[in-house]
C-alpha cells in the first residue's frame, strides 16, 4: 500500500483577490484531482493586520456582526469573530484604509472610534480576552477615538468632546480614561502586530505611516507635534510613548497600551489561536504563501513564520504566491523548498489576478503531483525531495 502523505495548507490571504480560506480551497481541489490520496490539512493563517478575523472563523470561532461608527463618521457593519470568551477583531475591517467611503483618503479627520465601539461589544458579548489585530489603518488619531469608543473623556479647553482624527487631538485639552478602564474591567486586550515602531519620532506613527494615508511632509511635522502634545495629557509619565509598537495603526497601539494591552507579535497571537503548532505536528510536508513572497514576508509575516517553524522541524515547505520576487537562495535560506506563482503561468500580473482562483486550482494539480512524492515524516532526513526548486 502507498504511504499516505499529510500536507498541511497555510497560507495567508492574496490580498485584495482572495481570502487565506479561498485559496486552500482552490488548492485542495487541485490537489484531489492530481493526488487524492494525499491527506489534506487546512489552516488559513493571518498576521494580525487584514485576514485575522478570517483565520479565526476558519478555525472555528462563530462570526458576529455588530454597526459602528467607520472612520469617516458613516455606520458600517464590521464582522468579529467569538470563540468562548476570546474575542478577535479586526482594526482595519472597522476603520481600515479599506472601510473608507469610496477610498477617498481622510488623512486628518479619520478616526479609531468604531474600533473602541467594536472591542465594547465583544466585552459586553462577554468576551474576557479581546485580540484586536492590527494593520491597515486610515487613521493618525493615536488611538484617541478608540478611546472615546469606549466612553473616556477626551475634551476641549472649553470642555466638549474632542473631534474626529488628528485635528480634534489638536484640541485637547484635558483627558478622563476612567471610564474606559472601567467598561474593560477583567477584560485581557492584546495588540496583535508586528510593527515596532514608538509613537514619535522619525520612527514614529506620523512620519513612517502617515504619508500612505495622505499626510504631506508639513502634515507629518505638525502631526507628530499634536501627537507629542496629547501624550503629555494622555500619560503624564510617558510610560507608553517610546515602547515598541505604540506607533501601530496611527498610534492605535498607544492607545491600547494606556489601557493594559499586551503586545504580542501578529503571527504568534494568531498562530497560537488557530493552532498552527499542533498541526505542525501532524504534517509531512507544508503549503503556505501569500499574494507577494518579497523581503517583506521575511519581516515576521505569516509564511515566513509557517516556513520557519516547519523547518524546524525537518519538514519541506512549498509556497504558492501571486508573484516571487526573492531569489532561490533567499527562499531556501527561509525554509522553503518549492515555489509556484500565477504571474509566471498566466502571463501578467492582471491575468494572475482576474482569474487568480482558476490558476490556484491548476497550481493545486501540480502541488499534488510533487506532493504525492514527498517522503514521510520519518523519512525525510535520507530521503531526498522531488523535483529542483523551481521559480
Amino acid at each position: 500500500m502507498t504511504p499516505t502523505i499529510t500536507a498541511l495548507l497555510a497560507p495567508d490571504k492574496f490580498k485584495g483577490t482572495l481570502s487565506a480560506a479561498e485559496v486552500v480551497d482552490a488548492l485542495s481541489r487541485g490537489i484531489a484531482q492530481s493526488a487524492p490520496q494525499v491527506q489534506l490539512l487546512s489552516c488559513p493563517i493571518a498576521d494580525g493586520g487584514d485576514g485575522t478575523v478570517d483565520a479565526a472563523l476558519a478555525a472555528g470561532s462563530l462570526s458576529r456582526t455588530t454597526t459602528v461608527t467607520g472612520p469617516t463618521g458613516h455606520p458600517r457593519t464590521a464582522q468579529w469573530a467569538l470563540a468562548g470568551d476570546v474575542a478577535v477583531v479586526e482594526l482595519a475591517e472597522v476603520v481600515g484604509l479599506r472601510a473608507l467611503p469610496g477610498d477617498v483618503l481622510a488623512p486628518r479627520t479619520a478616526s479609531t472610534r468604531g474600533l473602541g465601539e467594536l472591542i465594547l461589544a465583544a466585552a459586553t458579548a462577554g468576551a474576557r480576552t479581546v485580540m484586536v489585530g492590527l494593520g491597515g489603518s486610515s487613521s493618525t488619531d493615536a488611538g484617541a477615538g478608540l478611546l472615546q469608543g469606549l466612553g473616556a473623556h477626551l475634551l476641549t479647553a472649553e470642555g466638549v468632546d474632542i473631534a474626529p482624527g488628528i485635528d480634534g487631538l489638536a484640541t485637547l485639552a484635558s483627558a478622563d480614561l476612567a471610564p474606559a478602564l472601567a467598561a474593560l474591567e477583567g477584560v485581557t486586550l492584546i495588540a496583535a502586530s508586528d510593527v515596532t515602531n514608538p509613537l514619535l519620532g522619525t520612527q514614529g506613527a506620523a512620519a513612517v505611516y502617515g504619508p500612505q494615508k495622505g499626510l504631506t511632509n508639513d502634515d507629518v511635522d505638525e502631526a507628530d507635534r499634536v501627537l507629542a502634545a496629547a501624550a503629555a495629557l494622555l500619560d503624564p509619565q510617558q510610560n507608553h510613548r517610546d515602547q515598541a509598537g505604540a506607533g501601530a495603526a496611527g498610534g492605535t497601539g498607544y492607545a491600547l497600551f494606556l489601557l493594559g494591552a499586551q503586545q504580542r507579535s501578529g503571527a504568534d497571537a494568531v498562530f497560537e489561536l488557530v493552532g498552527v503548532d499542533a498541526l505542525l505536528a501532524r504534517a509531512d510536508v507544508v503549503v503556505t504563501g501569500e499574494g507577494k513572497l518579497d523581503h517583506q514576508t521575511l519581516q515576521g509575516k505569516g509564511p515566513a513564520e509557517v516556513a520557519r517553524r516547519a523547518h524546524a522541524q525537518g519538514l519541506p515547505v512549498a509556497a504558492v504566491a501571486g508573484v516571487i520576487t526573492l531569489d532561490p537562495a533567499t527562499l531556501q535560506e527561509a525554509g522553503i523548498t518549492r515555489t509556484w506563482d500565477l504571474v509566471t503561468r498566466a502571463g501578467s500580473p492582471e491575468q494572475a489576478i482576474a482569474h487568480a482562483r482558476e490558476w490556484l486550482v491548476e497550481v493545486g494539480r501540480d502541488l499534488g503531483s510533487w506532493l504525492a512524492g514527498v517522503p514521510g515524516r520519518d523519512d525525510h532526513a535520507a530521503a531526498e525531495l522531488p523535483g529542483p526548486l523551481t521559480m
